[in-house]
């Protein structure tokens, strides 16, 4: 890797985490939030880039429900945001990484039973957000056709106070009340902590292949992972409760199946993320929560 990583959407889980991680392994660091460098103006990302720099995209407009209802505000950021960098990227003469995600792909095998979606999978987004994240992904190849696009899928911390669906189980897990989760989507949990490995290791310029998949191993319901939190934090996981998605409509669609695979990104050399199960034990290894008095 060159000597300065940076990184737009830095005061995301995603960019908060890479930054971290970044400086720990030594790195230098230009972290950027959207406030900071606002990807929709085309000319904000070149005034931060120079020759050499690798940047890595985290931003996004990830709020997929309410992306079905401002659906220009999801493009400006997901496609031509992502754009403006690559063409940004491209001028200044710096390397790109582009993240990405399992919501481009529609989760139907057509009757055939499901398989976890590989590089050269037909995609098919069935949401705004899906729809946009992936138009990205044509935009940025298309603009810097030596960028790497990284998909990823149910990213998670897991911290007692976060926002994301782990953190969530685990606040809940704290207390007595019984919890419904929906167990019809599945998909692959994944860890920030392993993910930011991967995107370092992207970032380090070894690998040619355009686009990637990063997330831990397997394939699990939503329902079978909220149970794997309460396990784990020593919370009884008969509380939570299974139920279809039509129990908890959302405005945007879910894909019902959209776990990623790893095989095709490991013969083009990215090393792959351990399973599920494991980086979930870790993320939630600071003990079991206190009870709820």
């Amino acid at each position: 890797m060159s000597e300065r990583l940076v990184i737009t959407g830095a005061g995301g889980l995603v960019g908060r985490a890479l930054a971290a991680e970044a400086r720990r392994r030594g790195h230098q660091v230009l972290a950027l939030s959207s406030a900071e460098c606002d990807i929709t103006d085309p000319a904000a990302p070149e005034r931060h880039f120079a020759p050499g720099d690798v940047v890595v995209n985290c931003a996004a407009y990830t709020k997929v429900d309410q992306a079905e209802a401002d659906e220009a505000r999801a493009r400006a950021v997901n496609a031509a945001g992502a754009e403006n960098v690559a063409h940004a990227c491209a001028r200044a003469g710096t390397e790109l990484v582009h993240v990405s995600t399992d919501y481009v792909f529609s989760g139907d095998f057509g009757g055939r039973q499901p398989r976890p979606y590989e590089i050269g999978d037909e995609t098919g987004p069935t949401s705004v957000y899906g729809r946009t994240k992936l138009e990205g992904e044509f935009d940025v190849l298309s603009a810097m056709p030596n960028a790497h696009v990284v998909r990823t899928a149910w990213i998670y911390a897991g911290s007692e106070n976060g926002s994301d669906f782990v953190s969530v189980m685990r606040r809940l897990a704290a207390g007595d009340e019984t919890v419904e989760v929906v167990a019809d989507q599945i998909g692959s949990p994944t860890y920030v902590g392993d993910l930011v490995g991967a995107l370092l290791q992207v970032a380090g310029g070894a690998i040619e292949e355009s686009v990637l998949h990063a997330a831990n191993e397997g394939a699990v319901s939503r329902f079978d992972q909220a149970r794997a939190v309460f396990e784990l934090v020593g919370a009884d996981p008969e509380r939570v409760r299974p139920v279809g998605t039509d129990r908890h409509p959302r405005p945007a669609p879910r894909p019902t199946y959209s776990a990623l695979g790893s095989e095709q990104s490991a013969v083009a050399g990215l090393t792959p993320l351990r399973p599920w199960r494991d980086a979930l034990a870790e993320a939630l290894s600071d003990g079991p929560l206190p009870s709820t008095p």
